[in-house]
């Protein structure tokens, strides 16, 4: 999976130098080292090409960076989280590199990972309908274990302010899990003007609720709020957007052009269309991304992946509990 945490690594990757390739490993690459991928190799090559960090990607990358590697793509150091990966046969992944100083780290973000929000999407089937709680409570609520701050929306965010004869266009949803189906839409979006200005407007936990039900949204405001920030095609986020797209929100932004792809709209709360007013305007437009990928679809994959998923999860345990054993152990020879 790509998720923000990937994007702030990415982020940590970039300000250490002047350009950044990310290697992405083809499926039967990872496959072989940890399990079946949840996207295939060419939706995370999008994927992580629309990362706003990323200057260029090298497909079909080896798990394995060595200094052939980095001395192929002229790069002068290769950049990791502070976590350790291993090889199949339990080495570091990083020694040839760590050993010639080629190597450098940047922190894992707390709070998230692919394992953990495989795991909410499993809880989420588990515990399918029983929103249990106090009614209009995200079902995530006490779930992610991310802390939003200050800080971190200032370092994902462009700070860029619309230009003269930048074309506004605004957009809004849940972007939940944002995946390569929200890619892929904002990209078109982003074509439809000479200098496109892209603010995407985001709903509260409790709005995307009422509108898509289960125990949606899978990740919370704050997390969303990232993960779109992160995509070079969005300019600005409004973090918990109004669900119907008012003339006050349209005035305020001097927004050109409303876009929404091809998923179906769900009525407000009184039953009106929230893009009434867009649409009064003739400023309303229908974008088809050509992709069929829906956060639904994507948790389906995953759970029909859920046993293999969680074979592997037990496995790198054992793996790095292994490890962690034996580092043990040498440090108690030593003393």
């Amino acid at each position: 999976m790509v998720h923000y945490g990937h994007s702030n690594q990415l982020r940590q990757a970039r300000a250490m130098g002047d350009y950044l390739i990310v290697g992405v490993h083809t499926d039967e690459e990872i496959s072989k080292h940890k399990g079946p991928p949840v996207f295939t190799q060419e939706e995370r090559y999008k994927m992580v090409q629309a990362i706003k960090w990323v200057d260029e990607i090298a497909p079909g990358a080896p798990y394995v960076t060595t200094l052939e590697t980095l001395d192929k793509y002229s790069c002068d150091f290769c950049v990791h989280g502070d976590d350790i990966t291993l090889t199949i046969d339990g080495k570091d992944t990083y020694e040839e590199v760590k050993t010639a100083g080629r190597y450098r780290e940047c922190k894992r973000t707390q709070g998230v990972s692919t394992t953990d929000l495989v795991g909410r999407m499993l809880l989420m089937t588990k515990a399918h309908h029983s929103n249990i709680g106090p009614k209009g409570h995200s079902p995530w609520t006490g779930v992610s274990q991310f802390l939003q701050t200050s800080q971190k929306i200032i370092q994902f965010a462009s700070g860029k302010e619309p230009e003269p004869g930048d074309t506004i266009i605004y957009v809004a949803g849940a972007f939940d899990l944002f995946h390569v189906g929200h890619v892929d839409f904002l990209a078109k979006v982003h074509q439809l003007a000479e200098k496109p200005y892209i603010i995407a407007g985001l709903h509260f936990d409790q709005e995307v609720n009422r509108y898509k039900g289960k125990n949606y949204p899978i990740m919370n405001i704050h997390e969303r709020t990232l993960s779109v920030l992160a995509c070079r095609y969005v300019s600005e986020v409004v973090i918990g957007a109004p669900y119907a797209v008012t003339a006050d929100l349209l005035d305020h932004f001097k927004v050109t052009l409303v876009c929404h792809g091809m998923t179906e709209v769900v009525p407000d709360k009184d039953g009106s269309d929230p893009y009434e007013e867009p649409k009064r305007r003739g400023i309303f437009q229908l974008v088809d991304s050509g992709s069929n990928l829906t956060t639904d679809l994507i948790v389906q994959r995953i759970i029909k992946n859920r046993l293999e998923f969680e074979a592997r999860n037990q496995k790198k345990e054992a793996k790095e509990l292994a490890v962690l054993e034996a580092m043990r152990r040498l440090e108690e020879e030593k003393h």
